[in-house]
Formats: structure tokens, sequence, C-alpha cells
């Protein structure tokens, strides 16, 4: 070829030369990955006009962030579409296989990229929450310093994975599962952009198994279109991927946990009204469809713990203590022998006997205590006094310690001066809290009337 001629594209649709040959061998999701923050599709709570990433991005600086959310919701895009719009020096490492080491390396660069060039560096570390302490400590300073931007993507909770000292420097966003009506935009934006689909003409005959099977993850969608692709004949035009293809070349029918486009929320949701409702079997279904469909186990064991204060609470206290070794034994175990673990667990919580008076009692008193602003102080009989100035005062003075009265009880004010004792706990005639509530009103006649 001479010098001056033009790059004939391959059979893919490519320039032959040897940068689009390297973009060639690029996956497809690669290839189409937004650069700009109007090309995203999805989280307009954070991208819209009123939101905090767009304007970070128009004010010229963004704040250390965490991106919490599904596969394939935008994260890594996102992260490089800050770092493009700021003319920041963009590093990545995965936590996976990412040591102190390398930290250490990049924070190196970062303080060169400063000196020299006068460029500011986003770090993104993909799977942050697989750092350990020692890891996650390595960037304190330098994010205290203003050494890096610090973007961590994570599928966890970071309230769970993420030490609270780099959690208290970093601004926590939450992206969304993309909706199908978005993973349908991303595939028809691929399909008539990427040079590869246009040569080969695709035409997708069957959306509607790409959406059920790509549940929301953009990546997940691309990857499967792209491996039908690979199966198509060649030399036809157009291309036609229909379901038989799909299922050809992902060798997996439309999975039951989003089947239809169904949230992955509303999957959860049936599950925990299924053990609100004492109904094991439903529960188990919806765990299985959960399972079925790749769910964490533990995003399922978490809720389960949630549940069992908030849905059976003292009517039997010992969900709680068997909620929290299931997650222990999740974590210890996982897939796939932690099912017969879940299983336990939530046939066991859906089968308890049921209270939510403890979740509706620490509501009530949130509410009072925020009406009740400054005022709510113990008084003095119930303050500590670890000091002779102190007891001089009055701390402590006049409490009457209920071990020394018959029944280990003594009627005494324990809400501040001003507040006239209430009943937030109101316990139910449900399981073990039958019991509770029998004490309980024998002790406080005048707060327990009917």
């Amino acid at each position: 070829m001479k010098p001056d001629e033009p790059e004939q594209p391959d059979l893919f649709g490519f320039p032959s030369g040897k940068s689009a040959s390297a973009k060639l061998f690029q996956p497809l999701a690669e290839r189409v990955r937004p650069r700009q923050i109007d090309e995203l599709f999805g989280q307009e709570h954070l991208v819209g006009a009123a939101g905090p990433i767009r304007r970070y991005i128009e004010e010229g600086r963004i704040p250390s962030m965490i991106f919490w959310g599904p596969p394939g919701s935008g994260k890594t895009t996102l992260a490089e579409i800050c770092a493009g719009s700021l003319n920041y020096r963009f590093e990545q490492l995965s936590a996976t296989d990412a040591g102190v080491k390398d930290v250490r390396r990049v924070l190196e660069l970062a303080q060169k990229s400063r000196s020299i060039d006068g460029r500011q560096m986003l770090l993104f570390i993909d799977e942050i929450h697989r750092f350990n302490k020692a890891q996650q400590d390595t960037l304190l300073h330098a994010i205290e310093q203003g050494l890096i931007v610090l973007i961590g993507a994570t599928t966890e909770n970071p309230s769970f994975e993420v030490n609270r000292a780099l959690l208290s420097r970093m601004q926590v966003y939450i992206l969304q599962p993309l909706g199908d009506d978005e993973v349908r935009r991303v595939v028809e934006r691929a399909i008539a952009d990427d040079p590869a689909m246009q040569a080969a003409g695709v035409e997708v005959r069957d959306m509607e198994f790409l959406l059920a099977y790509a549940a929301g993850d953009a990546r997940k969608a691309l990857n499967a279109l792209e491996a039908a692709l690979s199966l198509a004949p060649r030399g036809t035009a157009p291309a036609v991927i229909d379901r038989k293809l799909f299922e050809r070349a992902l060798q997996h029918r439309a999975p039951a946990y989003d089947k239809g486009g169904e949230a992955h929320y509303d999957t959860v949701s049936a599950f925990i009204k299924s053990m609100r409702g004492s109904d094991p079997d439903a529960a188990l279904f919806w765990m299985a469809r959960m399972i079925d469909g790749g769910e964490d186990p533990k995003f399922i064991a978490r809720r389960m713990v949630i549940f069992a204060s908030e849905d059976i609470g003292n009517a039997d206290p010992y969900a709680l203590t068997l909620a929290v070794a299931v997650f222990h034994a999740v974590e210890l175990i996982g897939l796939p022998e932690a099912r017969i673990n879940l299983a336990q667990g939530a046939t066991y919580l859906a089968s308890c006997p049921k209270s939510n008076a403890s979740y509706a009692g620490i509501g009530e008193a949130l509410a009072d205590v925020k009406s009740a602003g400054a005022s709510a102080v113990p008084p003095l009989h119930l303050r500590n006094a670890p000091t002779d100035l102190m007891k001089e005062i009055g701390y402590g003075k006049g409490y009457r310690y209920p071990h020394s009265f018959p029944g280990h009880f003594v009627d005494e004010h324990y809400f501040p001066e001003q507040m006239e004792p209430k009943a937030y706990y109101r316990p139910t005639g449900e399981g073990r809290e039958k019991f509770i509530r029998e004490r309980l009103e024998g002790l406080w006649k005048d707060r327990y009337k009917e």
C-alpha cells in the first residue's frame, strides 16, 4: 500500500492499519464505550441536568467517590468520562490483582504528573471492596493531600466492605441497574456506530430475549450480541440474529431471575414479603430465582438479617442469631453449598411468629428525639459521675439501683425531665413477645393502659 493511499476496510469493517487492528481485538463493549457524559444512557439521577456528577464536571473539580452498583451499570465508563472531561491523568487498578506496591507505584506517578505536567490524577480502582484494610489505608494520605482523586467501583455495599476511614473521605453514589429501554438504546447505538456491526448489517430479531438475558447489564448485552454475530453465516446481509442464534451462542436460555424485565429489587421484595407473610414455600421460590439469576448470596443473607429484627423481633429473639449465623456461613462456604444455609435461614424466618414492635418503636422514638432537639438530655440522677466535681453538682444523685429492690425493679423516671413517659415499644401477643408484654404491663401499668 502506498503511503498516501487510504486504508481499505477488512472483512469486519475496520481499516486495516495497525491502530485499527488493535481496536478490532477489543470487545464490542469497549469499542462503543461512551466518551462524553451526554452519550451515557441511564443514571439520570447522577448525570442528568441536576445530577451531582454533571455539576462536578461543569465546575471543573470532582471529589473522591465510590460508585456502588451492579455489573454493567456504567461504573468504569463514568470514571473514564470524569477523567477525560477534566483532562485528568487516568490510571486504573483492579483490586483482584493489585497490591500495596502497585498502589504506591501509582501514587509516585501521580506526584510526577503533578510536578512535571501539572495534571491531576484520577485513580480508578475496580472492585475496591476486595482491597484489604492495609491496601485501603495506603490511599488515605494521598486523598487528604489532594494528590489523587480516587474513584472506587464496587458491587458490594461499601458500608460493609470499605473501611470507615476511607469511606469518610469519599462520596458514595449508587448506580441503578439499567432499564430495558436503556439497554436497548445501548445495543441499537452499537449496531449503528460500530464498524463491525455496520459491515455485517446486524439485525436483531429477538430483542426481548437479549434484554431478559442481560437483566440490566449493558456489557452483558453487548457481549451476547458479539458472540451471536460470530456464529452468524458469513457473506449474507443482513446478519439476522434471532433467538435460536442467541441460544446457540450463549448456551443459555433467558434467565428466570429477570424474565420479562422484572427489576432485581422487585424479586427481593417478593422474597421479603413471602417471609413476612409466613410462607416458607414462596420464600424458597423467590430465593431460588435470585440464586439462579446470579444474585450475590451475601446480599440475600443481609436482607435476612434485617428482616429478623424488622419483622420478627422479640417474638423470636433467636431469629436474629440464626440470621447472623447464616450470613457468616455464606461468607465461609460460598455457593453452591451456601444455598443450603440460605434455605435453612429463610424457612425458619418465614415460619417464625412475627412482630414489628421494635422496628415501629425506634421509628417513633427517633421522631420524638428530632422534635425535642437540645432538650433531650438525661436528668441528673441518670448521669454518670466519674469525678468528685460531677458528684458535687448532682450527677447521679438520687439514682435508685433496681437490683436493690424487690423484683429487681423500681418505678423510676428514665425519660428527660420535661417529657412524659410514653410507650414506643408495644409488644405483641406473638411468640415470646407475649411474655415480654405481660411483664412490662405489670411494671408500667399507666404507660400501657388501653
